[in-house]
């Protein structure tokens, strides 16, 4: 059996990532808005309608925006921890289908294992995820201003990241369309990770079984992909990680589709298409 995972979007304009596993589908967050993630998932032939939960990593509005538009108009249940659930309350009045998981626990839903841990970030309770599937294991590790041993020792167990690369710290320092309040955010221990500390990080996680490094959550102002992609490539170089796969992410058109099988250490990467592994669902 496959397991699917496409990035739907990721930038601080939203958002989103679908996972599949048998009959379990699921977004890591809703940061798009209800139209846009129903565009995107057409692209790969799915629709909202068909998904079993949306997981949530943090109450920010770049990561919960369309979750009104989705779980409530769809009655898509809603993971996520109790302090994001009352952030988010605060901000929509919208009686949603809650499921609360305590940042620490491990649970299933459906097909799949979800293990959370705490991150540091300036959000109420923000977590990352380790889903277990029977391809694989897929971590989600974002939205974080440093590295903590814990955030180690868990995306050690990855076989495919989805890391934070959110800037270069001289495009932001230079950046004049930023106040310094908000650099000094972004800079902070609860801020985003830069390039260079997401490479800092990789140093650490990487084991002979993580096959993939998504790069995720690029600033438009004070990043360029290729120089995200460049720093951590050279990085790996470095350590003697060349079997580790580094795939950007975008804020305007989802990834490629990464397939991971059960038994095969590669995954397998599917263009922005339908084919034949990917039979288009009706309503």
């Amino acid at each position: 059996m496959a397991v699917r995972l496409t990035i739907l979007g990721s930038g601080s304009g939203g958002n989103s990532a679908f996972i599949e596993s048998g009959d379990t589908r699921l977004l890591i967050d809703a940061g798009l808005s209800a139209r846009q993630t129903r565009l995107r998932l057409a692209k790969i032939g799915r629709t909202p309608e068909r998904l079993s939960g949306i997981l949530l990593t943090h109450d920010h509005s770049d990561h919960v925006k369309g979750l009104i538009g989705l779980a409530d108009r769809l009655g898509v249940p809603v993971y996520c921890n109790r302090a994001t659930k009352d952030a988010i309350q605060q901000q929509f009045a919208q009686r949603l289908d809650w499921r609360i998981f305590t940042t620490g626990s491990e649970f299933e839903l459906g097909d799949i294992g979800i293990e959370s841990f705490a991150l540091p970030h300036d959000a109420q309770d923000p977590v990352g995820f380790i889903l277990h599937t029977e391809a694989g294991r897929i971590g989600f590790v974002t939205d974080l201003g440093h590295v903590t041993k814990l955030v180690i020792a868990r995306a050690r167990t990855a076989n495919v990241l989805v890391l934070e690369t959110n800037h270069d710290l001289q495009m932001l320092r230079d950046c004049p369309h930023r106040p310094w309040r908000l650099k000094q955010r972004i800079m902070s221990r609860y801020g985003h990770l830069s390039n260079d500390a997401a490479a800092d990080a990789l140093e650490q996680i990487v084991t002979a079984d993580l096959s993939c490094v998504l790069l995720g959550h690029l600033s438009r102002e004070c990043n360029r992909p290729e120089l995200a992609y460049q720093v951590v490539q050279n990085r790996l170089r470095s350590i003697g990680a060349a079997h580790v796969r580094i795939e950007l992410t975008s804020q305007t058109v989802p990834s490629a589709t990464i397939e991971l099988h059960q038994g095969k250490n590669n995954p397998v990467f599917t263009p922005l298409q339908l084919n034949e592994q990917w039979t288009p669902e009706l309503f």
